[in-house]
């Protein structure tokens, strides 16, 4: 049962930040090793540090959570503050003790209720609260992502995201074109959202360092260093009315379809 705190209790942080990171059997087993492995080595990174130091109360707190289909979702780090290096490295350990899940299906609505519930019930008390949402397919499972997208936004969370466009994975009948386009207008969004897309595996860990680096610190008006000239940050943009947000549900029925009546 959750142990609920009065506002007065909950101590201050800079930030409140779920990491949810996608599990899904889209993703090969070595594609999951490097997505853990990127979170891994950002978040003890000298920038990320000095970030988190550079904030009004030097403190964050964050939780580190896999998801997949509609009812899967696994903290693998419970919320932890993180104030120095040393506490970043003990969020590491953590993490990096097991190997990463693996299970069907894509519900990044159910991803986004999982995470948004963990921010109500931190125990924190952040001027920002974040889900960094990472994924490399349209939601297939649940309730529509942007319907549950906007519903966490009027909560005052930031939904920020980093769409996976790496072809690298599983071969899927249910990939989409343009996964940053789906991203920017049915999951990313609130005050300063951004997102961060990854075209190819090698970018990775450049693009989560500078993705956490750009919650922690503020907006995202970071200068890009030499190693990040090929990684674009992408700011949310107003929800183009012809988008189709079920994409992902639609080919999930037609493709069952498909095989229903062979």
């Amino acid at each position: 049962m959750a142990t609920w705190l009065p506002a007065s209790a909950a101590e201050p942080v800079d930030v409140e930040l779920v990491i949810a990171v996608d599990v899904s059997l889209s993703m090969s087993p070595e594609e999951l090793e490097i997505q853990r492995r990127g979170y891994a080595t950002a978040l003890v990174d000298d920038k990320v540090i000095e970030a988190i130091k550079d904030g009004a109360y030097g403190r964050i707190a964050a939780t580190y959570v896999e998801w997949a289909g509609q009812n899967t979702q696994h903290i693998v780090v419970p919320w932890t503050l993180i104030s120095s290096r040393k506490e970043a490295q003990a969020f590491v350990d953590k993490l990096s003790a097991n190997p990463p899940n693996s299970a069907r299906r894509t519900s990044i609505s159910g991803a986004l209720v999982f995470a948004s519930d963990l921010l109500a019930e931190s125990g924190y008390r952040g001027t920002k609260r974040v889900i960094d949402v990472s994924g490399d397919g349209a939601n297939n499972q649940g309730p529509p992502v942007n319907a549950v997208r906007d519903g966490v936004i009027a909560q005052g969370i930031v939904v920020n995201g980093l769409p996976l466009m790496t072809n690298g994975g599983m071969p899927s009948a249910f990939d989409i074109d343009h996964l940053d386009v789906y991203y920017a207008n049915c999951v990313i969004g609130g005050s300063g959202a951004f997102m961060v897309p990854v075209n190819d595996w090698s970018q990775f860990p450049e693009a989560i360092r500078r993705k956490l680096v750009l919650e922690l610190a503020g907006s995202p008006t970071e200068e890009a260093g030499p190693a990040e000239q090929s990684i674009s940050i992408v700011k949310a943009a107003a929800t183009q009315p012809a988008y189709d947000c079920q994409v992902g549900e639609k080919m999930w029925r037609d493709r069952n379809w498909i095989w229903d009546n062979r």
